[in-house]
C-alpha cells in the first residue's frame, strides 16, 4: 500500500456495492477499521463478514438525519469516533429532463447532495468534539463525478447534483480549515459498477465508450491511490481540492 491508514477509523456511506464496497476492502487492507453504511443491510453484513473484525456494518440512509446520527453512534460505541469519512452514497435517475418526474429529481438531490451535506456535517461535528483541531487528523472525502463538468443527454439532475457536491467540498474545506478537518473530492469517470453496467452492455452504451479518447471504461482500481491519499496523513496540506480520475473520458 502506498499510503497507510493504520489507526484510522473510516465510515463509508453507500458501502453495499460498487465504489463504496471496493473502497471498504481497500481501506481495511490499508489498516483502517471500517464502518460500512448502507440501506441494504444484507449486503454490508456479507461484506463485513468477508473483511473480518476490522469491519462493522451499520444501517444508514443518508437522506435521514436520525439514521446518520445513529450510524455514527454505533461507530463510536464499537471502534471510536471516525476520523475518516467517505461520503459516497449516490443514485442516478436516467431520462431526459422533460420526462423525469419531480419525485425522481428530488430523490437524486436528496441522496447525492443533501445526503452528502448531512453526512459531512455529522462527521465534522463528531471530529471537532473528538479534538480534530488539536490532532489535525480529520479527513472527509466526497465522491463526485466527471458529469459535474460535462453536459450530455439524460443526466441533468445527476450532473447538477454532482456539480453541487464539488463546490460543497470547497465550501466545507474553507469553513473547517482551522478545525483540523480536510475536505476533498474525487470525481470518477465512467466505471463498470452496478449503477452503469446495464447501460454499457447496450449498443448505445458501447457507442458512448467509442467516443472517448482511449475507448475504454475506467477500472475501479484507478481510484485507489487518490482515495488513499486523501484519507491518509499524507494529505495533511491538501484541502478543498478535487481530482478527476477518468482516463481522459471528459476531454
Amino acid at each position: 500500500m502506498p499510503y497507510s491508514l493504520d489507526g484510522r477509523i473510516a465510515l463509508i456511506t453507500g458501502a453495499s456495492s460498487g465504489i463504496g464496497a471496493h473502497l471498504a476492502r481497500l481501506f481495511a487492507g490499508a489498516g483502517a477499521k471500517v464502518v460500512l453504511g448502507a440501506r441494504r443491510v444484507d449486503r454490508i453484513a456479507a461484506l463485513a463478514a468477508e473483511i473480518g473484525a476490522a469491519a462493522l456494518p451499520v444501517a444508514l440512509d443518508v437522506t435521514d438525519e436520525a439514521s446518520i446520527a445513529a450510524a455514527f453512534d454505533a461507530a463510536e460505541a464499537h471502534f471510536g469516533t471516525p476520523d475518516t469519512v467517505l461520503a459516497n452514497a449516490g443514485i442516478a435517475e436516467a431520462g431526459r429532463t422533460i420526462d423525469l418526474s419531480t419525485e425522481q429529481v428530488r430523490r437524486v438531490i436528496d441522496t447525492n447532495f443533501t445526503g452528502v451535506y448531512l453526512t459531512a456535517r455529522e462527521a465534522a461535528r463528531r471530529m471537532i468534539a473528538a479534538g480534530s483541531k488539536q490532532s489535525g487528523r480529520g479527513r472527509i472525502v466526497l465522491t463526485g463525478s466527471i458529469t459535474a463538468e460535462m453536459t450530455g443527454q439524460g443526466d441533468a439532475a445527476y450532473a447538477a447534483s454532482k456539480a453541487a457536491v464539488v463546490h460543497l467540498g470547497r465550501q466545507l474545506a474553507r469553513e473547517w480549515a482551522r478545525l483540523g478537518i480536510n475536505v476533498n473530492t474525487v470525481q470518477p469517470g465512467y466505471i463498470l459498477t452496478e449503477i452503469d453496467a446495464a447501460w454499457f452492455a447496450t449498443e448505445a452504451g458501447k457507442a458512448q465508450i467509442g467516443t472517448w479518447p482511449r475507448r475504454r471504461l475506467t477500472p475501479i482500481e484507478a481510484l485507489n491511490d487518490p482515495m488513499l491519499f486523501f484519507a491518509s496523513d499524507a494529505s495533511a496540506y491538501v484541502t478543498g481540492a478535487h481530482v478527476t480520475v477518468d482516463d481522459g473520458q471528459s476531454l
